[in-house]
């Protein structure tokens, strides 16, 4: 009798002693994670205890912390972002809307020759149609972002749609001396997409690549074992790491790209209606080379 109430007392002190020690474990989690919410540490929640659900609890507590600190990252970035294609479309409104204010102004003066007012209409139309690219590019890049944004997925034959894409800026490579390398298999290669948002990421892409081209442009179509990519490339001088990065950012653009014919918005209509079409568009700089890769994981078969 007196063992069996011996054992009983020793296991009650144990339970006891373990209650208390979780309990006192349970207060200093709860501590370090309000020290967290009030911003006053960075530290995850740590255990001086050594128990199997109380580690399992810190765990999901410190993965919690890390998917916070994500979104709070996201949400930063997200506002920077903002402010910058604000301050950013703001000053590409702000400089045709001057300079046409300018020119109407010259435009009223009655010591114009009719020369110089035909010469001035011009510039002034210039201006007006830039403002009207910058104003679609923008209004189209919102309504690609909104949530209900429509595309109809249909199979698409990814060859034919690339060669028509291409003959459209047939005039435009000449202009510039170029002579395009096109690398297209004559084998049929489809995806399922939709063929006018397809249509518009590689005329971005082609626009891109024939306006900050240094000499050459390249474009190659090659299906992979489970996917389908499409490469436009043209060599660049002064490009780097850091403007990569920053490549599909809203309104960016590299310094020696900067001019009045673009908005910096066609890389990142192209880029969301990638996503959109559950691809992925990604650049990468390699010896003073540019490469665009989209990149479609549903191959199909089309007889």
């Amino acid at each position: 009798m007196l063992y069996i109430t011996s054992v009983f007392v020793l296991a009650t002190l144990v339970l006891f002693t373990r209650l208390y020690y979780l309990k006192k474990e349970i207060k200093r989690a709860t501590n370090q994670l309000n020290q967290f919410n009030n911003n006053k540490t960075e530290k995850k929640v740590d255990i001086a205890f050594f128990d199997k659900d109380i580690e399992k609890l810190a765990i999901e507590i410190n993965r919690q912390i890390d998917f916070t600190k994500l979104a709070n990252e996201k949400k930063r970035r997200t506002e920077n972002e903002l402010k910058q294609a604000i301050a950013n479309i703001s000053h590409d409104i702000r400089t045709p809307m001057t300079s046409i204010i300018g020119y109407i102004q010259f435009l009223e003066s009655n010591e114009l020759t009719s020369e110089e007012k035909t010469e001035f209409f011009k510039i002034v139309k210039n201006r007006v149609m830039r403002l009207k690219v910058l104003l679609h590019d923008f209004f189209e890049l919102s309504i690609i972002e909104s949530a209900d944004y429509p595309l109809k997925i249909e199979p698409v034959k990814l060859n034919n749609l690339v060669l028509e894409v291409l003959m459209g800026f047939y005039e435009e490579f000449n202009k510039r001396h170029f002579e395009p390398s096109i690398q297209i298999p004559k084998e049929t290669i489809s995806i399922l997409s939709d063929s006018s948002a397809v249509k518009r990421v590689i005329e971005n892409l082609v626009v891109n690549a024939i306006r900050h081209s240094s000499g050459n442009v390249t474009i190659r179509l090659e299906k992979k074992h489970s996917s389908v990519e499409l490469i436009i490339s043209n060599s660049v001088n002064q490009l780097n790491e850091k403007d990569i990065i920053l490549l599909f950012d809203r309104f960016y653009k590299a310094d020696q790209t900067r001019s009045e014919k673009s908005t910096g918005l066609g890389l990142s209509i192209a880029k969301s209606l990638m996503l959109k079409m559950n691809g992925d568009l990604s650049a990468e700089l390699k010896d003073h080379q540019l490469y665009m890769k989209c990149e479609w994981k549903k191959v199909i078969r089309i007889k």
